[in-house]
């Protein structure tokens, strides 16, 4: 097959949905497929054997990491050069209504994915009352597709009552060879302690230090775990804002890591807390279930389909008068508070994550291909 791959975020950023369409791309090229992926220019010209068109983009003024690529004539002209069997939409905002547009006015079948939960992330910038509009963007946008596939059981819920036609679950994945328990480390351990002293629990949180992960809701744990450590994996525009309100505490701020480094540092925490109660799935509780970290997560979104409170992690609520604080606190603190029940829950989540591996998230994504392709005619192309 020959997919066009669109998608708003792409290398060099690190994210979810970044760790996600790299290693689709490896698996759809080394099952022989030809992909075409468009993204904001600054990712390589290739990528594992995949070609990448960079398009010319702007940082997102509220979000600079962010860039906006707008659709141009250049786009519709590789598109048209590549010729692809299907083109698949991922995130559809502004690049990826352009190829929504030439799919529809070249007769390409169409799938779109949904992976960041852009309504509920508009509370934290001020815009909630914007939401309702949101949906109909986003309504309109992905009723085009033949598909819309979502990364959790309960995405799948919400857009179709919602009004998104043709949902379906594509299945979560994570590379339990590179996260693995075998990585814990002393001397990482001595980084994401930040040399203090190794005296209490090592806390973990990794993904973007932004406003909708909600991170704040962890400085009451370590009110409440004097001796606790408490390390920020990871960069930002809310970071400046998180320095300031976690002043005087244990935590250190690490930056971004990547690769052994990265899994070596959820392998060596005491525990993963990760607050944010707007994601689709939240693949980095999957990461740190595979290298051996107990974690503590929402009971929102697609978190409940990766823990199961009590089996392989504990589950917090994230609404109240206090925004659900005390709550993630008494979570952390039952965790913590037994250390034969945490070996169980540590092994319990490697377990879990061991059914989930990429090759079978991106094959059951070919299956969805094919069904695309089965019930549509690509059109000859006109020279």
């Amino acid at each position: 097959m020959k997919i066009a791959l669109f998608t708003e975020t792409f290398l060099p950023k690190v994210d979810g949905i970044v760790t996600r369409l790299t290693k689709t791309v490896q698996h759809l090229v080394a099952a022989g497929d030809e992909v075409l992926i468009v993204c904001p220019e600054g990712a390589p010209d290739t990528y594992m054997g995949a070609q990448v068109l960079g398009v010319p983009a702007m940082p997102l003024p509220l979000y600079p990491e962010l860039k906006l690529a707008l659709p141009r004539p250049m786009v519709s002209d590789a598109l048209e050069a590549f010729n692809p069997d299907l083109v698949h939409v991922v995130n559809p905002a502004v690049l990826g209504l352009g190829g929504i547009w030439i799919a529809k006015t070249k007769g390409y079948p169409l799938v779109a994915s949904y992976h960041t939960h852009l309504p509920k992330y508009l509370e934290h910038y001020g815009l909630g009352m914007l939401e309702p509009v949101l949906w109909e963007l986003l309504k309109a946008a992905h009723n085009q597709a033949q598909l819309n596939l979502c990364t959790s059981t309960a995405m799948v819920a919400e857009l179709s009552e919602k009004g998104i036609l043709h949902t379906a679950l594509w299945q979560r994945g994570v590379d339990t060879d590179l996260f693995r328990p075998e990585l814990r480390s002393e001397a990482m351990r001595q980084r994401l302690l930040g040399g203090r002293s190794d005296t209490g629990k090592l806390l973990l949180y990794i993904g973007r230090l932004s406003a909708e992960k909600q991170i704040e809701r962890i400085r009451p744990v370590l009110d409440a775990l004097p001796e606790a450590r408490l390390a920020l994996v990871g960069d930002g525009p809310y970071r400046q804002q998180l320095e300031t309100l976690f002043a005087g505490s244990t935590a250190t701020f690490m930056g971004y890591l990547a690769g052994e480094e990265l899994a070596s540092a959820y392998a060596s925490a005491d525990a993963f807390l990760f607050p944010s109660s707007t994601e689709t799935l939240g693949l980095v509780l999957l990461e740190a279930m595979a290298a051996g970290c107990p974690v503590v997560g929402a009971n929102r979104g697609g978190i409940p389909d990766i823990v199961t409170d009590g089996v392989n992690g504990c589950l917090y609520e994230p609404d109240g008068v206090d925004g659900g604080a005390g709550s993630l606190t008494a979570a952390a603190l039952r965790l913590l508070g037994d250390p034969s029940q945490r070996e169980q829950l540590r092994c319990n989540a490697r377990q879990e994550a061991e059914r989930w591996g990429w090759a079978g998230a991106t094959e059951q994504l070919r299956g969805y291909y094919r069904q695309v392709l089965s019930s549509s005619k690509k059109p000859a192309l006109v020279g």
